[in-house]
């Protein structure tokens, strides 16, 4: 039941992001402009979920996605999936992603 929620979610095994980033990865905030206005990861791309698939389009790139509570960067993870995107990880919530980078 609980690897069922995970991969609705898009939620995968751990990532290191520190790492990631290290190795070039790029933070993604799928939340709206007003969103990420009020808040956001230092360094993060703002690119709406309703915008993803037309600004994306360096498919070997790694990307880490987040947003409020996970739910639009899991639902971002597996459009993206889906249109070839190779290196793609849910971060979740960006407040939780952010204290995972300190």
């Amino acid at each position: 039941m609980i690897q069922q929620l995970k991969s609705i979610f898009g939620i995968g095994p751990k990532a290191n992001y520190k790492n990631l980033l290290a190795q070039g990865a790029v933070i993604i905030d799928v939340r709206t402009k007003e969103e990420f206005k009020s808040g956001h990861i230092k360094g993060s791309k703002n690119i709406p979920l309703n915008t993803i698939t037309n600004s994306l389009n360096d498919k070997q790139k790694t990307y880490i996605l987040c947003c409020a509570s996970g739910i639009r960067s899991g639902s971002a993870k597996n459009t993206l999936k889906s249109k070839g995107f190779l290196n793609i990880y849910n971060a979740g919530s960006w407040k939780s992603l952010n204290n995972k980078l300190q």
